[in-house]
C-alpha cells in the first residue's frame, strides 16, 4: 500500500488542522493506520492510531483530549484533526498502516509508511 499525507502548515498556537492521509489499494480497509510525528532533534514518536474499522482509537498522552483520528474506508483515507496546537507539536507527521488484527490499534511495527507532511506552530 502507497500512502501520502497531506495537510501539513503553519498555524498559530491555539489553532487547528486537518491532516489527511490517502492509501492505493484495494485492501485499506485490512489495515489498522497510525499517526507519528519528528521534530527537529528528536525521535519519532507514536501520535494516534485507528483500527481497521474505525471503531478504536489510541492516542499518545500529550495529544489526548486534543487530537481526533478518523477513518473513511469508502475514500481509503485517514484523518488527523488537531485541535488546540502547541509549539511543542510542531514536527513533521507521518502516516503509517499496519496488517493488523481486528480491533488491533499498534503504536509500534508498521509495515507501511508515508512521506511527512510539516506541521509548525508559531507561538
Amino acid at each position: 500500500v502507497q500512502l501520502q499525507a497531506s495537510g501539513g502548515g503553519l498555524v498559530q498556537a491555539g489553532g487547528s488542522l486537518r491532516l489527511s492521509c490517502a492509501a492505493s489499494g484495494r485492501t485499506f480497509s485490512r489495515y489498522a493506520m497510525g499517526w507519528f510525528r519528528q521534530a527537529p532533534g528528536k525521535e519519532r514518536e507514536f501520535v494516534a492510531a485507528v483500527s481497521r474499522s474505525g471503531s478504536t482509537t489510541s492516542y499518545a498522552d500529550s495529544v489526548k483530549g486534543r487530537f481526533a483520528m478518523s477513518r473513511d474506508n469508502a475514500k481509503n483515507t485517514v484523518y488527523l484533526q488537531m485541535n488546540s496546537l502547541k509549539p511543542e507539536d510542531t514536527a513533521v507527521y507521518y502516516c503509517a498502516a499496519d496488517r493488523a488484527i481486528s480491533s488491533h490499534v499498534p503504536r509500534r511495527g508498521y509495515d507501511y509508511w508515508g512521506q511527512g507532511t510539516q506541521v509548525t506552530v508559531s507561538s
